[in-house]
């Protein structure tokens, strides 16, 4: 999956590095790290996968397919992963194939799954425990930020991990950034998750509106994005809401994982999201329409 916009890569001393997850995201991370030079064993659950990933990037330094995650993080100094969810994350981790009985001590693991602040708190004691390191840091962007290296990533864990780790990630990252301890990454991107939602439902409500009202919506947006109403959303997704399509960027299955972390958080900590509950049932119908893996900006389908 070769970026649709190739970029430069900065002069960082190479590395030996693992990627667990050949997802539509990790696949394209993984090869932005080969691409600057890195030295990287790859492991996903499909092998087929790895190997397709090893012969897309061939010419890369030595890039290694595993038969395991153990075997994937033997040797290496950072190990990324982006897998599905919290049992995901556990399953290439702990246990006798995991990759922590793989790394050797010091070494670090970075997680850019979206999983609960529960999990990543109980995999950094688990690696502590066994002198490895650990940073949970889950990605804003999507496909598209994975496959062009723009990624946002947002950080929880001690300074050190994520000081070694940082000029490596920047490969396939925008911006790198440390909010504070285990598990702030994955709160920062409830955060975010729940911003989002808020703003796909609220354009969809405008975009319907207008079309109901009989205007060109396209124009209207181009004349409104330059204004408050502007966003990341309306400059994206705006116009193909418009037309109808829904088959790229984030699916609604996993904008409803991300949401249950969402709510399940928000009763731990006292939080009131009434409108991030409201838009998770939302999507919940959009699902009962089929659209499981339409992009979340089917939001507006509902309303048709």
């Amino acid at each position: 999956m070769p970026s649709t916009n190739p970029r430069t890569y900065d002069a960082t001393p190479s590395r030996k590095v693992a990627f667990l997850g050949l997802g539509v995201m990790g696949y394209p991370m993984a090869g932005h790290l080969a691409l600057a030079g890195h030295e990287v064993t790859v492991y996903n659950r499909t092998a087929t996968k790895s190997v397709a990933w090893c012969a897309e990037y061939a010419g890369a330094k030595a890039p290694k397919h595993a038969t395991t995650p153990r075997e994937a993080a033997a040797s290496v100094d950072i190990v990324f992963c982006c897998v599905g969810n919290d049992n995901d994350l556990r399953s290439v981790t702990l246990g006798a194939d995991g990759a922590f009985a793989g790394m050797q001590p010091g070494a670090i693991f970075v997680d850019h799954t979206t999983a609960s602040a529960e999990v990543a708190r109980e995999l950094y004691a688990a690696a502590k425990a066994q002198c490895l390191q650990f940073v949970d840091a889950p990605v804003s962007g999507g496909q598209a930020g994975a496959q062009n290296g723009q990624l946002t990533v947002m950080c929880g864990g001690d300074a050190a991990a994520f000081d070694a780790a940082q000029p490596v990630a920047m490969a396939f990252a925008r911006a790198f950034t440390l909010l504070g301890d285990s598990g702030s990454g994955q709160l920062a991107k409830m955060v975010n998750q729940i911003c989002i939602a808020g703003l796909v439902q609220g354009l969809s409500e405008a975009v319907a509106f207008g079309q109901n009202a009989g205007l060109d919506m396209k124009q209207v947006l181009d004349v409104i994005g330059k204004g408050a109403a502007q966003s990341w959303q309306m400059d994206n997704r705006g116009k193909t809401m418009v037309d109808g399509k829904f088959d790229f960027g984030f699916a609604v299955d996993w904008m409803r994982k991300d949401l249950g972390l969402v709510l399940d958080e928000a009763k731990r900590n006292g939080s009131r999201v009434p409108v991030t509950a409201l838009v998770d049932q939302f999507y919940a119908d959009v699902q009962q329409m089929g659209g499981n893996r339409w992009d979340t900006s089917s939001l507006i389908k509902r309303l048709k």
